[in-house]
């Protein structure tokens, strides 16, 4: 990594595997924290992760509820679910609660780190080096994923609110599309409207009034610097 470490919380509670997992990531030059219960993981929930790899069948605590409380504290930080259940319904509570991608087991630790890869990407772009960007006296704040105003309060946004903003303001001035916009942020795999780029564009609006967000009509959307 550029000049910081992204750092992985992985929680799995089958060792073995937990430390093959941690091997693999590591050799990426990330910096992997291992729990084997969800009980032990809520107590480093606010240590600057900047992903979370959960199993879902943990002892205890599962991994659906561990999720939960992680994005009613950080909704910000991105999430792999991992699980050898009932593949599809977990792939959809998982994703309806908040998790940003889903790995069925058996799989091979090469598969997880290229889909960890592609998510940091998506969420921290080329590098978290560059940590603050500051647009309409707004301070966005890449490493730790939040926005904050002139008196530097904390303006709460969703994960998909914050992901179309950083889009928009690292290519500031360049209109883009709603189709370029679902690729980056969504995914290219994103089956649904195009529509769910203008909501999340109204409520960035409504949050971050002063920010010049244009229209580009027949184009997409654009943030002026």
């Amino acid at each position: 990594m550029d000049e910081t470490t992204f750092k992985i919380n992985l929680v799995e509670d089958e060792e073995t595997l937990a430390s093959i997992l941690k091997a693999y990531m590591e050799k990426e030059g990330w910096e992997v924290s291992v729990f084997h219960t969800a009980e032990e993981a809520v107590k480093y929930m606010h240590n600057g992760v900047h992903l979370w790899i959960l199993d879902i069948m943990l002892p205890g605590m599962n991994g659906y509820d561990l999720l939960k409380k992680i994005k009613e504290n950080h909704s910000e930080q991105p999430v792999i679910f991992i699980s050898a259940r009932d593949q599809d319904l977990d792939k959809i509570i998982g994703l309806e609660l908040g998790s940003d991608d889903y790995l069925a087991k058996p799989f091979l630790p090469k598969e997880l780190v290229i889909r960890a890869q592609k998510l940091l990407h998506r969420v921290y772009g080329n590098g978290i080096h560059e940590s603050m960007l500051v647009i309409s006296r707004y301070q966005i704040d890449v490493v730790r994923r939040k926005v904050f105003d002139e008196e530097e309060h904390v303006i709460d946004l969703t994960t998909k609110e914050f992901d179309v903003l950083l889009y928009l303001v690292e290519n500031a001035n360049v209109a883009k599309s709603r189709k370029e916009i679902l690729n980056e942020v969504w995914g290219k795999d994103y089956v649904g409207s195009d529509r769910a780029v203008d909501d999340v564009v109204r409520r960035i609006r409504r949050k971050l009034s002063r920010l010049s967000l244009e229209t580009v009509y027949g184009s997409g959307y654009r943030v002026v610097s």
